[in-house]
């Protein structure tokens, strides 16, 4: 615990929540990208501490939020082929569909398991051969890798009825296509740790040198983000723009070769589909050539009905950082994590349950 209580040091806090008041003097809008940022800036009211010149929006950095729901139907679909078995991470089972929800075709016979990695998943194909085993690969370059080890772990062990439906989404084009589209305008931007622990802070680069955009990676901790924000702050007073790192525990520049290494083995870029922001070139993973035996898309014939958007829900407009909750007319009424209507509010990571579980300034 102590390494952790150490991030939390109320000493600390205060003193680096006076040296941004004193030092910020220019309005700024800064945008954190991930998800897990999101719960601790609300769960430790970070927001409610900043100067009036800084405002914060959350960004698109939740992989369950921003799944497709046309790719949510075909999951949803293989499920319901016999002899299917899904293995998914947890998050998944409640998120809606156009129709369905992978929840609701579980309690009606389809054989849906929650699993904790890839392992899991790859033990549950060896225990029932009979069966194909399809895991949903939701994620960004954080789980990539793990997914690529247990590809390569089922070719060299010649699990055969082993599936990947690879849904993986890399961030750097999706932050492009969000300040190309030019609905929000940011003066800094708080970096995944996570994602960065794994490609590094140079893939950051583009945003600080082609749209003048500070950039600080930051760590989960309330120490972490406030120190990224007084970096960020010191940047925008400077009228500088480059790539820093405030979590230099966890994310070197270079990143983790091994897991880039592993990933770019297994799969290869292509365009993916992102809710709210649409279709984003090189924004998604596939399986390379070599690997199509395990390729869900290739090994099942699945038409999910047309997709259905439901009435009234604005979590795409939350994940581009053009709206908040708060904005939201069923937020807290007909949506809730009981009863959710979109994955924002589902997920842990996601900005609408956020709000919901620890409140705070809604407007930012």
């Amino acid at each position: 615990m102590r390494f952790i209580t150490e991030f939390r040091r109320s000493e600390l806090a205060k003193g680096l929540i006076s040296h941004i008041h004193r030092r910020s003097k220019t309005q700024a809008r800064f945008m954190e990208f991930c998800g897990g940022h999101t719960v601790t800036i609300f769960r430790y009211g970070i927001r409610q501490v900043l100067p009036k010149t800084i405002d914060m929006v959350s960004g698109p950095g939740c992989p369950i939020c921003v799944t497709a729901t046309s790719d949510l139907d075909k999951a949803i679909a293989l499920a319901q082929i016999p002899g299917v078995i899904i293995a998914t991470f947890g998050d998944m089972l409640k998120v809606p569909g156009s129709h369905s929800s992978l929840q609701e075709v579980k309690a009606d016979g389809a054989e849906v398991h929650t699993v904790y990695s890839t392992m899991d998943a790859l033990k549950l194909a060896e225990e029932n051969l009979t069966k194909s085993v399809v895991f949903l690969g939701i994620g960004f370059e954080t789980t990539a890798p793990t997914i690529a080890a247990s590809v390569l772990q089922a070719q060299d062990k010649k699990i055969t009825n082993y599936y990947v439906l690879s849904l993986h989404k890399l961030c750097p084009p999706v932050i492009k296509a969000i300040l190309d589209s030019g609905e929000v305008k940011l003066d800094g931007l708080i970096c995944p740790g996570h994602v960065s622990a794994i490609i590094g802070s140079n893939p950051w680069e583009f945003i600080a040198r082609d749209y003048g955009i500070p950039c600080v990676v930051s760590g989960f901790e309330p120490l972490d983000i406030l120190q990224c924000v007084d970096m960020l702050v010191a940047q925008v007073e400077n009228g500088e723009s480059k790539v820093e790192i405030a979590y230099r525990r966890g994310v070197r520049p270079e990143g983790n070769q091994l897991a880039l290494r592993l990933m770019e083995q297994v799969f290869e870029p292509c365009s993916a589909k992102w809710r709210g922001v649409g279709e984003v070139p090189n924004s998604g993973l596939k399986l390379r050539q070599e690997y199509q035996p395990f390729d869900a898309e290739l090994a099942f014939d699945v038409t999910p009905s047309p997709t259905y958007e439901p009435k009234g829900c604005i979590c795409g407009d939350i994940l581009r950082g053009v709206k908040t909750p708060a904005d939201c007319q069923l937020f807290g009424k007909a949506c809730t994590p009981q009863y959710p209507v979109g994955p924002c509010m589902v997920s842990s990571e996601g900005a609408c349950s956020a709000y919901y579980l620890y409140g705070g300034d809604f407007g930012g």
